[in-house]
Order: structure tokens, then C-alpha cells, then sequence
């Protein structure tokens, strides 16, 4: 039988011997080639160096317990997905809600100046009403990814739009909410 312990091996083959019988090494092999990335995915949405190494190793530990026996084509992705799923969960626990995320997020990725204090006083109210005076596209893209964090592809089966026309709605969206809370916020002075 072949070493499957070594680095050579790919992800399927790690993923099939373990689900045939294999030792729970090779599973902590598997997750070992990605535990950088998972505390990476973990940081970008805990912000939290400590609550982000609770949840990798929360995950990881969901993981070891309920390894699917059905094969996994794309690990990477599919850890991806179990890694933000745990990320959220501390979220919801921890309170925070996706407004707040979806708030300071947005706001930086606009091209916002890091410094401007005016941004800051951005609430989860301007936002609301801002995404209200959106087109509906827009909005409904907006929400969906930034939100609802689906990918292209779920909103593609969501919504019915293509992926040309997703990319379209959300960046003339977050180019049109920008202008819409620079406008409120000009006008409190």
C-alpha cells in the first residue's frame, strides 16, 4: 500500500483512503496543508486573532467527528465553506450582526479613505436606507453577497441573473451606495 503520510499525495487520495478505513492521520494531513488558510478565512471574518484560532480548531474538530462519507471533489473549497459557516456561528454567538460586517467591509472596499472620520459615522440605519434607494438588481445582488454571503453561482441560481450582469449590479451598487451615504453625510454637515 502506498504511504499516503507524505506530502506527494493528493488531497483525493488522502480523502479516499481515509473514508475507506484510514487512520485519522491522514486526515490530519489533509488539514494540516490547510490550517494557514483556514486562519486566514477565520481573521478575515473575526478581525480577532484568538476567536479565530477557536474557530479553526472548532471546525477542525467538527470535521474529525463528521467527515462526509461522500467524496469531496474540491477540499480546499469545501473547507472554505465549513471554515465560514464556523466563523459565522461565532458571530451570531458573539452577537455581531451581519449589518456591522457588511458595514465596515463595504465601506473600505468603496475606496474610502482609511482616515475619514465621516465614514465612521456610517450607521446600520444609513446603510438600510441607503440600500433602499438602490435599483432593485443592485440591491438584491448586494444583499445577497454581502449579507446572505453567497457566491456568484448562488445568486445565479437565486436570482436568474448571469454572472456578467452579478459583477455589473454589485460594483455599480457599491459605487451607488458610496454616493448615496457621501450625499447623507453632507448633508448632516
Amino acid at each position: 500500500m502506498q504511504g499516503f503520510h507524505n506530502s506527494s499525495a493528493t488531497d483525493e487520495e488522502l480523502i479516499l483512503q481515509y473514508q475507506m478505513g484510514g487512520s485519522i492521520e491522514l486526515l490530519g494531513c489533509l488539514l494540516s496543508r490547510y490550517s494557514i488558510l483556514a486562519f486566514g478565512v477565520a481573521m478575515k471574518y473575526l478581525k480577532d486573532r484568538s476567536l479565530a484560532e477557536d474557530a479553526v480548531q472548532q471546525a477542525f474538530c467538527k470535521i474529525i467527528d463528521r467527515f462526509p462519507k461522500e467524496p469531496i471533489y474540491n477540499f480546499k473549497g469545501w473547507l472554505y465553506v465549513v471554515i465560514r459557516n464556523q466563523c459565522l456561528q461565532t458571530l451570531r454567538d458573539n452577537k455581531c450582526s451581519p449589518l456591522e460586517s457588511f458595514n465596515s467591509e463595504t465601506i473600505d472596499d468603496i475606496d474610502t479613505e482609511k482616515n475619514d472620520s465621516a465614514w465612521k459615522l456610517v450607521t446600520d440605519e444609513d446603510l438600510e436606507t441607503a440600500l433602499g434607494l438602490l435599483p432593485e438588481q443592485q440591491r438584491v445582488s448586494i444583499q445577497l453577497f454581502f449579507l446572505k454571503e453567497l457566491s456568484y453561482k448562488q445568486i445565479e441560481d437565486q436570482t436568474g441573473y448571469t454572472f456578467l450582469q452579478i459583477k455589473s449590479y454589485i460594483q455599480n451598487g457599491k459605487r451607488n451606495l458610496k454616493n448615496i451615504l457621501t450625499k447623507m453625510q453632507s448633508t448632516r454637515g
